[in-house]
């Protein structure tokens, strides 16, 4: 089973947009659950803080906002997504939602739908969307696990939105970078993740 997990981790690859659609980023929005939200760790390695002196190393002056909440699945994320856009003025929102959806094996169906909707509540907004996927364990079985990892490329295509196929790519299965429940990131994952994530913003921004 991990190495098949392993295969398709490693498989992935991250999408972005062309030279032609780059846009300007001064605020970023980290909208996503627990592998988002700093879960176990201290603020300095919250994905919000690494990130945002990630990018500032690559000279870029960028704020990024924490966002997420630990426990959140896509209903959640649908319920507050209006609330939170009215606090924040942001540019680009990192949309990761979705793991929890899979661990409580909620129905790839209405996982999909209620992500549908929070794009189109972003995208009226006339905010630009980056979209963090997720893939199942093959432990959910087989015909869950196919449902459930088409939803981020389903969407990213029907949005034209930049996609990450795996937020935890590089990270998950590898007890050295994740925390003794062997679910979420330790620091050190959470440097992994801020590089691949870094990685798909530079490729978006001016």
């Amino acid at each position: 089973m991990k190495k098949l997990l392993a295969f398709i981790f490693l498989s992935l690859t991250v999408y972005g947009c062309s030279d032609n659609n780059k846009i300007e980023v001064k605020k970023i929005l980290l909208f996503g659950d627990s592998l988002m939200s700093g879960y176990g760790l201290s603020e300095e390695y919250h994905l919000s803080a690494v990130l945002q002196e990630n990018l500032k190393s690559e000279g870029y002056d960028i704020e990024v906002i924490n966002g997420s909440i630990s426990g959140d699945t896509s209903s959640d994320g649908l319920d507050r997504i209006e609330e939170t856009l009215s606090e924040f003025d942001v540019d680009l929102i990192i949309l990761g939602l979705g793991a929890n959806d899979m661990l409580r094996r909620i129905n790839p169906e209405q996982t999909e739908k209620n992500l549908e909707k929070i794009i189109k509540i972003i995208q009226n907004k006339k905010i630009n969307i980056l979209l963090a996927g997720m893939v199942a364990s093959p432990s959910n079985g087989l015909r869950y696990k196919k449902k459930f990892d088409e939803i981020f490329p389903n969407l990213a295509k029907e949005y034209e939105l930049p996609l990450i196929p795996f937020l935890l790519d590089k990270v998950a299965l590898k007890p050295e970078l994740n925390l003794s429940d062997g679910m979420h990131p330790n620091e050190k994952g959470i440097l992994v993740i801020s590089k691949t994530v870094k990685k798909s913003i530079i490729h978006l921004i001016k």
